[in-house]
């Protein structure tokens, strides 16, 4: 069985998540949707909202798991038994950071990262410009699954 995780804050989950995701499933016979907890991170959404809003967006999809960890992800990917680290990439500056990242990851374990390359359509949207258009009053729902409703 292949599993993979996702991880992210998701705060909140975007389209380009959603994408990702979806887009995972066809390569993996489970995906874990990790929401990571940073205790010097400041959240707009609870840990619980931003759960259930990806638990929302894919309640009929029985390969999509969600769960909260805190800790490296190769510590989760071990106990989940995952193989993979999924990751989503927009830019060139994502592939940088996102690539330092993985060779960290390979180094200290097995685990082999999968970047999949965002849809165009969704290539701009990052949860840091969903929270500013919801800060300034701005239709965000253009950028978020149905799920994800204020």
């Amino acid at each position: 069985m292949k599993k993979a995780i996702f991880p992210g804050s998701f705060d909140p989950i975007t389209n380009g998540h959603y994408d990702i995701i979806k887009r995972g499933i066809s390569l993996f016979d489970e995906v874990i949707v990790a929401i990571g907890i940073n205790a010097e991170k400041k959240y707009m959404f609870s840990l619980e909202d931003r759960k259930r809003f990806i638990e929302e967006a894919f309640k009929d999809e029985p390969k999509v798991k969600v769960i909260t960890y805190e800790g490296l992800t190769i510590d989760l990917c071990r106990k989940e038994k995952a193989e993979f680290i999924l990751r989503g990439l927009r830019n060139p500056a994502d592939f940088e950071f996102e690539k330092a990242i993985a060779h960290t990851n390979r180094r200290l374990s097995k685990i082999e990262t999968v970047f999949l390359l965002t849809a165009a359509k969704t290539s701009y949207i990052s949860s840091s410009i969903v929270r500013d258009v919801l800060r300034n009053g701005g239709d965000y729902t253009v950028l978020v699954p149905d799920s994800v409703r204020i």
